[in-house]
């Protein structure tokens, strides 16, 4: 499993540590890999090449909403290198401005999608977008279910928000924590671990199916469905949750010992389940949903 963070800031928009530096501190909390996601300008370029970071080609893509001082939609987009088909080019500088509703700003994905590239839905507690605002983009393989800065500055974006919304409807979404790191100590707090071999194209692809986690510290070790059971095994928790939107959350709380293992059998009517580990001091880990065809 590698460690990522697929949206961080530097100078080179309105973060405040240098690219060398944003890099150098992942590098030393263990990440294999990165994108530096600043706003509307993309990036190829490991500028502290000594911590053979693997860089994922990015940037945070904003538009602001008619009629609102503070409602938005952005969209990291990553994607892969230019000789496999990436349409940007290094500090490619995007268009911005203000859309009047989710439908203009389809058109924004599309063209991020026509070049090649993968996009997530952003903060949408901070952004003011409740579901029925960005429900009906399409294309966004994940949306961010933790946010590290607007966690901490805002107490917004920090378990799911909106996630079961969308999947209710049958929309399969993945769900990322990031930091979205603008001051440093907002770095290397939310992180995805990726099911992948250590090359671009290969987290890309695992990133596009599914295959990893989000966490802000439990690691997931195992998360699927025996003869109707859904089964998480991870590290010490203090609880585990299973999630389906149309019913109450399952809950099973550590008695005595830290739980490693959680059990809950599904109804047959479910069409997803997913989960979530908490640990001893409150951090929690989110699986990717399980999908039933019915």
């Amino acid at each position: 499993m590698l460690k990522g963070a697929l949206h961080c800031h530097t100078t080179r928009s309105d973060g405040e540590g240098s690219p060398e530096d944003v890099i150098r501190l992942h590098a030393k909390h263990g990440y294999a890999f990165m994108a530096l996601t600043d706003h509307n300008r993309y990036n190829y370029e490991n500028f502290a090449p000594d911590t053979d970071m693997l860089i994922v080609p990015g940037a945070e893509i904003g538009w602001g909403i008619y009629g609102g001082d503070h409602h938005y939609f952005h969209a990291v987009t990553i994607g892969p290198t230019r000789e496999d088909g990436n349409g940007f080019a290094q500090n490619h500088l995007f268009e911005s401005g203000n859309v009047s509703d989710q439908f203009q700003f389809q058109r924004v994905l599309n063209g991020l999608h026509q070049n090649e590239n993968m996009t997530i839905y952003c903060h949408p507690e901070w952004s003011c977008t409740p579901a029925r605002d960005f429900e009906r983009l399409t294309g966004n393989f994940a949306m961010e279910i933790w946010n590290t800065g607007c966690a901490t500055e805002n107490e917004m974006d920090t378990d799911a928000a909106y996630w079961d919304e969308l999947l209710m409807q049958g929309i399969r979404i993945y769900g990322v924590a990031t930091d979205d790191g603008h001051a440093m100590a907002h770095h290397c707090k939310g992180w995805v671990m990726v099911n992948a071999h250590r090359n671009l194209n290969a987290i890309l692809g695992a990133l596009k199916a599914g295959a990893f986690y989000a966490s802000c510290g439990p690691e997931i070790r195992d998360f699927y469905v025996d003869g109707g059971v859904a089964v998480v095994e991870c590290s010490h928790c203090s609880r585990i949750e299973f999630f389906y939107g149309r019913h109450p959350t399952r809950v099973i709380r550590a008695k005595g010992s830290p739980l490693m293992r959680g059990e809950w059998k599904l109804p047959e009517w479910f069409r997803y389940v997913r989960a979530a580990v908490v640990d001893e001091a409150g951090r929690k880990a989110w699986t990717n949903p399980i999908f039933f065809d019915i």
